[in-house]
């Protein structure tokens, strides 16, 4: 038995999808016949439909945004020839999504008829590098599925109710967004989503033992980095971590050992100089707590950010 107390009640999972596309039509990451989706169900009340509606749409702004995705394409899609429930239920939920839609200030068009079978759906499209587009995000409103599994739960009122099931996903196929981020960004990830955010190397073998030292400091403040302390030029070296788009490069040598400091590079900006440990460790924790996509040492940093 559930109470209206624990409503709304938010499930997720990151679930298995498998389609049998034809082979012509399978397109790297964008479209595969096995794909993950970050699936949720919200189960709730009629009455807080909207305001669950609105959340997901607010998640899902933040989400695009942190990702550095400024544009995207809203449709909502309403009912189609073949669909299940009633003509007036489906009338209420379309104008559940019309009036979420309006209070968060959305521009949207409306797809007629291209609605799932149970309930209308609003879509998110997201362009990825050359201007087309991909659907990753969607909202949609069932009243129907719930009734047919005969979900129930008890009411203020102390009776028996049907609840209103919200299906949304945010990312959509993780597989097809990620791909649209690699063409996005090229390749060069922020920060925060870099497998390797820094990489410290010598200049000479002398140098080894603080190279190590440096790294421990940068991982133990949760950062994602490696040395490489092999005896290649260091030109080789930064050519190397820059072909492979790691956004920081910690240059030590000997004079940066006496004073206990590190020639500090970026991916983009080049050398940014010597810069003591304390205040790149500092400055690389803050750019990845803040999830930036302009470096704490850029002008374009947002105020406050940088030194």
């Amino acid at each position: 038995m559930r109470s209206y107390k624990e409503l709304p009640l938010r499930v997720a999972e990151m679930g298995r999808v498998h389609r049998h596309e034809l082979s012509g039509v399978l397109h790297g990451l964008f479209r595969v016949r096995a794909f993950s989706i970050d699936d949720a169900h919200i189960f709730c009340e009629p009455g807080q439909v909207e305001e669950e509606i609105l959340g997901v749409i607010r998640l899902l702004e933040r989400i695009y945004r942190t990702f550095g995705f400024e544009k995207w394409y809203v449709e909502l899609s309403t009912r189609p020839e073949k669909f299940i429930g009633s003509e007036e239920i489906w009338d209420r939920s379309t104008e559940m999504l019309h009036s979420a839609l309006r209070r968060a200030g959305i521009e949207y068009d409306v797809d007629e008829g291209g609605g799932a079978f149970y309930g209308p759906k609003i879509d998110f499209k997201v362009f990825d590098s050359i201007g087309r587009m991909w659907q990753c995000g969607t909202v949609q409103l069932d009243f129907s599925m719930p009734a047919r599994f005969e979900l129930e739960y008890t009411g203020s009122d102390g009776r028996l109710h049907t609840p209103v099931l919200i299906h949304r996903a945010i990312l959509g196929s993780l597989e097809r967004f990620f791909g649209i981020l690699i063409e996005d960004t090229a390749g060069k990830f922020p920060l925060w989503l870099a497998p390797v955010q820094a990489r410290v190397m010598t200049v000479t073998d002398a140098s080894k033992e603080y190279a190590l030292s440096v790294l421990a400091r940068l991982e133990e403040a949760g950062l994602r980095a490696e040395a490489d302390v092999r005896n290649e030029k260091i030109g080789y070296k930064i050519r190397r971590a820059t072909v492979e788009n790691v956004p920081y490069m910690l240059v030590v040598g000997e004079n940066e050992q006496a004073s206990g400091t590190a020639a500090l590079r970026h991916r983009k900006l080049g050398d940014l100089g010597p810069k003591p440990l304390d205040e790149i460790v500092e400055g690389l924790s803050e750019e990845y707590a803040a999830r930036s996509r302009t470096s704490f040492w850029s002008e374009d940093a947002p105020a406050g950010q940088n030194s």
